[in-house]
């Protein structure tokens, strides 16, 4: 009985101050990106288009193993970070439409090829 009274307790304090456990929280989405990838060793590109301010997530879609990566070239009207060896996410500057390039450097081994690759990404800010 005493854990429904704290629990319920909790539940009132969160929501009297506004504040939503972070389990709620949304997930950035995934970009939607029109590219062709090429095989470990070889070099890609991409296309996405989002919303001023908006940001999604852009994970390496080479087949395989990612070992290690980069970003290896800034995006000069938005925010490129990165969030584990496998995933990176965008966010487009606000108030901002137009066009955006940046490329990330990724490592790995797949089942036919292994090597260094750079994707580089083409965004059309709307």
């Amino acid at each position: 009985m005493k854990t429904s009274i704290v629990v319920a307790a909790v539940a009132l304090i969160l929501a009297a101050s506004n504040v939503t456990p972070a389990s709620s929280a949304q997930p950035t989405p995934e970009c939607s990106m029109s590219v062709t990838l090429a095989d470990w060793g070889e070099n890609s590109t991409g296309d996405i288009d989002l919303a001023s301010g908006e940001s999604c997530q852009i994970p390496i879609g080479i087949r395989g193993t990612v070992t290690d990566s980069a970003i290896s070239q800034k995006p000069a009207y938005g925010k490129l970070k990165k969030i584990n060896a496998s995933t990176f996410e965008y966010r487009a500057k606000a108030k901002y439409k137009g066009s955006d390039t940046f490329a990330i450097k990724a490592t790995g081994q797949g089942p036919k090829a292994s090597g260094t690759s750079v994707i580089t990404v083409h965004a059309t800010i709307k």
